[in-house]
This record gives structure tokens, sequence and C-alpha cells, in this order.
């Protein structure tokens, strides 16, 4: 329970800064996107109100224009100055911006606030613009043509403008300059507000949308990985049982995914573990039960040969009965050295030429007794004719042997074995069949697997501690053949091997 509890809060970590990971990426995209949406308003506003004041600079300077045309000189009538300072106040409240003309040398002679006064109507001037002097640089350029500029108009105004000029031409030559200024902070900053207020309660809307759904994502998301890194804490102390579960209504919706492929294999070794562990406590029981048996009996018949409990016309017959349970032992620990060297990959071939119909003969020559004894026909042997090899000829006898004895093993009393061995221009192929119970279909795949034995099937005789079929696949596969296996319930059960002549 403590290692699970451990793998939780490793795991729900793990969901923490997934979560906190994608969420300040959330943010911070979001901050981004606000930045940019701030500055690509700020600039179109920008443009949009340069536009206007351009626009509205230029309107004024011909209306200008016009009218002094018909008086040629600039300060030439009362009449003049109230035409010229009304359109610049209609201009100046239309656009929200400060509109007036001022002459060469850069002193205002028209405004607004002309209008206002009486004594600024008939003097010309207003005590607003009276302080406004605008810098000889600034009149040079806007003499020869359009200026345009932020600023402060050379300390004439209290703060920075967007400031536009247009110069008025009377019959060819530049008269006077018009200036249309308007405040940026005044106009931007109410606009910005504006703006990123709805901006703001949008982002809210979808953060607080987003922060749910990546909550419930991320979470859904790292649950496999929880359960796996609670599950193989688990099988650290041995028990295999826990499966992680695959939401199938998630896979139909949006197929398999890398998580779903991750869990899969998860299962999959859990189940091989599974079985090897199953495998590995039944070999030890096995080999535990092959090893105490032959040394029992060793040990009884040696004790009773020197107790003299034995007589001593039967001391030959005990003696054979010892010899065969040494080979049996010695049979049992070569093939668990051999089983070790194979996976270990320090087994090296030894290939020479040898016939393989000869070795097969002699192999089951070697079961003549038990053969005998059961009543056991041999059929295939008058057809068979010599087939040479080059392979380990050693290796190759351990194959042929062991399916020979697993054949006179489960071949009932009256049964029949019937063998063959049969080449082409590539291969050799030999086939070993017994009549008998046979083998299950949901077994068969699974008798070349170490420690794999099938007891319930072959419940008469379960003696081995399941290396031999495991051992001949690992052998044939070593010389790059492959051997086979198909059975028939209560027929027969026939082992096939293929080698390769070279």
């Amino acid at each position: 329970m403590e290692c699970i509890k451990v793998a939780k809060r490793r795991s729900s970590g793990l969901f923490r800064k997934y979560f906190l990971v994608t969420i300040s990426i959330i943010l911070a995209s979001f901050v981004f996107i606000g930045g940019a949406l701030l500055l690509l308003v700020s600039k179109l506003w920008m443009d949009e109100k340069n536009a206007l004041l351009v626009e509205n600079c230029v309107s004024v300077a011909q209306n200008t224009s016009d009218v002094l045309e018909s008086d040629y000189l600039v300060n030439s009538g009362r009449g003049s100055v109230i035409v010229i300072c009304n359109t610049l106040l209609q201009i100046s409240n239309a656009i929200e911006a400060d509109v007036f003309i001022t002459d060469l040398d850069g002193d205002v002679v028209y405004c607004k606030e002309i209008l206002q006064s009486n004594m600024a109507l008939y003097t010309g001037n207003c005590m607003v613009h009276n302080q406004y002097k605008v810098p000889k640089n600034i009149m040079e350029t806007a003499v020869n043509g359009m200026y345009r500029a932020t600023g402060d108009l050379g300390g004439s105004l209290s703060d920075i403008h967007f400031i536009v000029s247009s110069p008025v031409v009377v019959e060819g030559q530049t008269v006077a300059v018009v200036f249309t200024t308007q405040p940026i902070v005044d106009g931007l900053a109410p606009y910005i507000y504006g703006i990123f207020r709805m901006f703001f309660f949008a982002v809210l809307f979808a953060l607080a949308m987003t922060f749910i759904i990546v909550y419930l994502v991320s979470y859904s998301l790292t649950r496999p990985l929880r359960e796996m890194s609670a599950a193989a804490k688990q099988y650290a102390t041995g028990d295999f049982s826990k499966r992680i579960a695959i939401k199938r209504s998630k896979v139909r919706i949006f197929g398999q995914d890398e998580t779903d492929e991750l869990v899969q294999a998860f299962n999959s070794m859990a189940q091989a573990l599974a079985t090897l562990e199953s495998s590995r406590r039944s070999f030890v029981a096995n080999v535990s039960h092959e090893l105490k048996t032959p040394m029992t009996t060793i040990g009884g018949f040696i004790d009773g040969i020197l107790d003299g409990t034995i007589e001593k016309e039967k001391e030959m017959q005990y003696l054979k009965v010892v010899s065969d349970e040494v080979k049996r032992l010695s049979r049992l620990v070569t093939g668990m050295l051999n089983m070790s060297k194979f996976e270990a990959g320090e087994l090296d071939l030894k290939p020479v030429k040898f016939d393989i119909s000869e070795m097969l003969f002699r192999t089951l020559l070697s079961f003549e007794q038990v053969i005998d004894k059961k009543h056991i026909e041999i059929r295939g042997l008058e057809s068979m004719t010599a087939n040479s090899l080059t392979a380990d000829k050693d290796m190759i006898n351990q194959v042929v042997y062991n399916l020979v004895d697993n054949a006179v093993k489960f071949t009932p009393e009256g049964g029949y074995i019937e063998v063959s061995s049969k080449a082409d221009a590539e291969k050799i192929i030999v086939k070993i069949r017994n009549s008998g119970k046979g083998i299950p279909s949901e077994e068969i795949d699974k008798i070349f697997e170490r420690f794999y034995k099938i007891d319930k099937s072959r419940s008469f005789d379960v003696k081995g501690a399941g290396m031999g079929l495991y051992l001949c696949k690992m052998i044939i596969e070593l010389h790059g053949g492959q051997i086979t296996a198909r059975s028939e319930i209560d027929e027969y059960t026939e082992f096939i091997f293929q080698l390769p002549l070279q």
C-alpha cells in the first residue's frame, strides 16, 4: 500500500507539472496575442487618425486658399477672418483636434478661438495660440510640402501630439501653413482601454473554459501513467494480476493513440511476466521433484547395498537402477546448462556431415525395451532413405532424442509411432508422429515455451521440467530452421522440424 501511495504522489506531481506547463503556455499565448492585438489596434488607430488629420488639413488649406484668393491678402478684412476661423472651429470640433493657420514665420494668424472673443476677432489674435511659435526647421519643411510628425511642436504643445500641416497656396505662392494637431494619449488611452476591457473579459471566459478542459484532459492523459506506476510497484511485490484498462469509448471516437499502445504493451509485458513467473515457480517445483526423486532412489539403493539390506544377487539389478537415475540427473543438469548457454549466446555450433535418417533409426533403437514393453508399432522406417546434412550432430541428436522420448512416453499401449525424413534442394524435413490423447488447440502454441508443461492433457506421465521442447526450438532456430507441432485430440500429435542442407 505504501508503494502505491508513493506512486500516486509521484504521478500527481506529473499531473501538476503537465497541467501547470500547459496553463502557462496558454497564458503566455494569450499575453502574446493580447500584446500583438494592442499593438495592431494602436497602429490602426494612429494610421486612421493620421489619415483623418491629413484629409481635413488639406481641405482646410484648400478652403483657406479659396478665401484668400478673393482678397489677395492674408489679413485683408474682417469677413475673410470670420469665414476662415469658422471653418477652423467646425473642423476642430468635428475631428476633436486643434486646427490653426500660421504665417511663414511660424506665428499663428487664424484659429478657432478668434470667433469666441470680440477683441480677438478685431485684432486677429487670441490668448491661446499667441503662445505658439512653430520652429523654423518645421516651417521650412511645412512650406515646401506636407509635414507629418509626432511631437510637441518645438515646445508649443504641452504633450505629444499628432502633427500634420499643409501649405496655403495663393496664385502659386505659399502664403500660410495650416497645422492640425491632436493629443495622442488623450485619444488613444480611452480607445485602448475599451479594447483591453473587451479582450480581458473574453480572455477571462476563455481561460475559465480552458482551465476546466485542460484539467480534465491532463487528468485523463496522465491516468494511464498513474495506474501503470501503481501497477509497476505492485509487480515488484510479485503480484502480476493488475491490468490497465483502455477506455473503449475514447478509442472509438478518436482512434488509438500512443498512450493506448503503451498501455497495451504494458499489459502484454505484465502477462508475459505473470506467465514467466508461473513458469519459473513450476520449473522450480518440477526441478526440485526431478532432483529429489532420483537422489532419494539413489541414496536408498546405495544405503541398502552398503548395510546389507539388499541381497548380493540383487545388487547388480539395483546398481543398474542407480545408473539409470544418475543418467537421468545428468540429462536434467545438461539441459539446464544448455538452456543457460542458449540464452547467454555462448553455445557454439560444431557442424559435421551426418545422416539424419540413421540418427532417427539409432534413437528409436535405444528405446527398444520400452517400445516392446508398450507394444508400440513403429512406422516409416521401411520407406526412409538416407538424407545427409551438415549441422551440429550432438545438438540435432538431442532434438531427435527429446522428440522420440516424448513420442514413446505419451504413446499408449498398442499405439504407433511414425517417423519420416525427406529432402529437397534446400532443406530436410523430419516428422515424428505418435498416437495418443493429443494436445488441445489452445495449448499447441505454448508447448515450445520455457518451462511449459501440459500436465492436464498428459496427466498419465508428467516427468520432466518443461525444458525439452524449449531446447529443441532453440537448437533448430540456432541452425536456421524451424519446428512446429500439430495435433488432433484422441488421435495423434506430430512434431515437424526442418533444417537447411548447409
